[in-house]
């Protein structure tokens, strides 16, 4: 299978970097070096020179390119804008996803696909700084902006950055099914996957966003304390602080109110274990601090979108 990776100037690295390894290293496990063959295409001929000052050598130009390609993806870029106009680029990025088995973009190369009008009517993802303006300029695109990836047909999307990664890696699980993907990711020491549908943000990593070190000693022991009471008199007690002064000061460092932090963090432990485990609702309300199996449901369905038992069957160990 080629999978063609189209950068511009200044692209991000991992973008193209990232997918190329998942999928050379699928090609190394399943000792067919033919099963995967990576090649970059861009604008111009030669070397090109990634937003980190970095360069790769192109193997063939929009102009040039010949051959079949299996799956074509986007890498994006911190001017990926200046491209959108491009008309020729467009032209041929049309005709290609009519001949290619799936397409695609990594990060912000979701802006090039969208001037095509290939992404009107379908599910997208971005990175989540992306996503508000993806939304406003191109409308008719239905963005989900916490998304790591999203397929929708023969379209596929990812968040920013190492989620190009993910979305490679749910390709050769498509392709090869699930063994060989496990492997890849074990060799590449990542995640097997962070579901197409998950938030981009676990809990861990919002509770690095706070600057504030009362904030931030609060959110360490929730997301460790997790059958703890959690209340926000309990937990203004532990900053040290008035009820109202920690509500402002955590939504202020956070983003967040107290509540919906713990929320967010009973839940994304629990999805881990929905994944994980055949633990039937009740425990697993209990292992998280639920106080009752109903109210976990709910919460459960209300942070994800889906069922308990539908995450399970979208997403959990076969």
């Amino acid at each position: 299978m080629r999978v063609a990776i189209l950068a511009f100037p200044r692209f991000q690295l991992l973008d193209v970097a990232g997918p190329a390894d998942v999928f050379v290293e699928a090609s190394r496990q399943l000792k067919d070096p033919r099963a995967y063959q990576v090649q970059l295409i861009s604008s111009e001929a030669g070397l090109l020179t990634s937003s980190s000052g970095l360069r790769l050598a192109v193997d063939a130009t929009v102009a040039t390119h010949r051959g079949r390609i299996d799956t074509l993806l986007v890498a994006g870029s911190p001017t990926i804008e200046d491209m959108a106009s491009d008309g020729p680029l467009q032209d041929w990025l049309r005709r290609l996803s009519r001949t290619v088995r799936r397409y695609g973009s990594v990060c912000t190369g979701a802006f090039v696909l969208a001037a095509t009008g290939l992404l009107d009517g379908k599910r997208v993802a971005t990175h989540w700084n992306a996503a508000a303006r993806l939304a406003a300029a191109y409308p008719e695109a239905c963005v989900e902006a916490d998304a790591i990836y999203v397929k929708d047909g023969k379209l596929f999307t990812s968040a920013g950055v190492t989620a190009g990664m993910d979305l490679a890696l749910a390709m050769v699980e498509e392709d090869h099914g699930r063994d060989l993907a496990l492997r890849v990711a074990r060799e590449l020491v990542m995640f097997l996957k962070r579901p197409g549908g998950q938030s981009q943000f676990s809990a861990h990593l919002a509770a690095q966003t706070s600057e504030r070190s009362s904030v931030r000693d609060v959110q360490d022991y929730v997301l460790a304390h997790l059958k703890a009471d959690l209340s926000v008199p309990a937990l203004a007690a532990r900053a040290g602080m008035s009820e109202r002064s920690f509500a402002r000061t955590f939504r202020s460092e956070a983003g967040t109110t107290p509540a919906a932090f713990v929320d967010h963090a009973r839940i994304d432990a629990a999805r881990r274990l929905a994944e994980e485990s055949d633990l039937p609702a009740k425990r697993l309300a209990d292992a998280v601090g639920y106080a009752n199996a109903d109210g976990f449901r709910r919460a459960f369905a209300r942070r994800l979108g889906v069922s308990l038992a539908e995450y399970r069957r979208r997403f959990a160990k076969s």
